[in-house]
């Protein structure tokens, strides 16, 4: 995935109301109010190490012109390593790597559907479906929480994640499908993944019945550049 214009470099001041931050660009000249701009942060979660003030970060500019906010938050510096903190970048991620072969455990389908309606009123991320075999139902979740050297999801609690568990665990129950959890970490200094059990241990109890339930589990780490976020590697699972 390449961003369609250079990023914007700033300077964190803080982040708000859970989708607001407010950022000090280096070349000032780009700002509309003394050189700080309100950036919208597309990420729900508590984005924990992620929030430090006066951390490197980049911003995309926004395409249309009637947008409220002229920059979206993308990347932030944690030591020496990139980190994508935009959550709406995962599935595209997941699917431009599953077309281009980058993660074997998924390739031998003909066909990839995105927000396919599925379940009691859900949508599966993406759908893998033909050459012969039953259809594939992947869910992607954004990883950018590292502890210690591990990638680790949730960074806060999400009832809505767990019912995507339990969702995929009743396709392979009562459809015969194939169900596949895809965690995909916007970072590259991880070397392994595992769950936040103590951040939210209603989701971690949700992850041990699918896998019970057949239900697969996969992680990939991603290359982070400036100019752009590829699936690079799979981590192995610490579950």
């Amino acid at each position: 995935m390449k961003f369609p214009v250079p990023l914007i470099e700033g300077r964190l001041v803080r982040r708000y109301k859970r989708f607001l931050s407010d950022v000090e660009l280096v070349n000032a000249a780009d700002a509309s109010t003394n050189g700080t701009v309100t950036a919208h942060c597309a990420n729900p979660g508590s984005m924990l190490g992620l929030t430090t003030p006066g951390s490197e970060v980049w911003l995309s500019p926004a395409t249309d012109p009637k947008r409220r906010l002229r920059y979206s938050w993308e990347l932030i510096r944690v030591g020496d390593h990139l980190v994508g903190i935009n959550t709406a970048h995962p599935n595209r991620l997941a699917a431009e790597a599953i077309v281009a072969g980058r993660i074997p455990e998924l390739a031998g389908y003909e066909t990839l559907r995105r927000e396919v309606r599925y379940g009691r009123n859900s949508r599966i991320d993406i759908l893998l479906e033909g050459g012969g075999r039953a259809p594939c139902y992947v869910e992607v979740k954004n990883v950018h929480l590292r502890r210690e050297t591990a990638a680790e999801f949730p960074d806060s609690v999400t009832a809505r994640g767990a019912k995507h568990l339990d969702e995929m665990a009743e396709m392979v129950a009562t459809a015969g499908a194939r169900a596949v959890m895809l965690y995909i970490v916007q970072r590259a200094d991880c070397d392994r993944f595992a769950i936040a059990g103590d951040i939210d241990p209603a989701y971690a109890a949700a992850l041990d019945r699918a896998r019970a339930a057949g239900v697969e589990v996969l992680c990939y780490s991603c290359t982070v550049r400036r100019d752009g976020i590829e699936v690079a590697r799979p981590l192995p699972l610490a579950l």
